[in-house]
């Protein structure tokens, strides 16, 4: 009898490399771009001597850039914030390096401390914020990179649940 569940592979499968993929030298996924982010945010020697902090205005460096995806670093003092928006036809990946931020959609707020991540889609409304009385530092991943930030005027509290524009996004840890 032959069947499907008579299939064994022999020996170590890995010693069959035309079955391995091969690695990717960027991220394509949703899962590649939150590791990316993750990996970076572990190897705080690429990131934190860019670092600046300024009083007047959020500070930004763009870190990375690979095919449709760029890498930003953020800086934020305490009462520093994006005011409400979306990142227009890009998918994101924020990911809290140092400190915690403050995250206000439609459908209520979260605190992000170091280690926490947010994925969000296209056209996902928020405004962050740094509630806290310390500096926060977070990396933003997207995906295509970003072209268009859209500013919304109403704030969060204003904007009803039903509108809509707080899904999109999951939280990691």
């Amino acid at each position: 009898m032959n069947s499907d569940s008579d299939l064994q592979i022999a020996g170590d499968i890995l010693e069959v490399p035309h079955l391995l993929q091969a690695p990717r030298e960027h991220p394509a996924t949703v899962a590649e771009f939150a590791g990316l982010a993750r990996s970076i945010a572990a190897d705080r020697s690429e990131w934190e001597h860019l670092v600046r902090y300024d009083a007047t205005t959020r500070w930004y460096h763009r870190l990375r850039t690979g095919p449709g995806y760029e890498v930003w670093l953020l800086s934020w003092v305490p009462g520093q914030g994006s005011g409400l928006h979306d990142h227009g036809p890009s998918s994101g990946v924020l990911t809290v390096l140092d400190g915690s931020l403050t995250e206000r959609t439609p459908r209520g707020t979260r605190e992000l401390r170091a280690g926490a991540q947010r994925v969000f889609a296209p056209g996902y409304v928020h405004e962050v914020v740094n509630d806290a009385l310390r500096p926060a530092v977070s990396l933003h991943v997207y995906h295509p990179g970003l072209t268009d930030m859209p500013m919304h005027s109403a704030q969060c509290s204003d904007v009803g649940a039903g509108a809509g524009t707080g899904a999109g996004a999951v939280t990691t840890a």
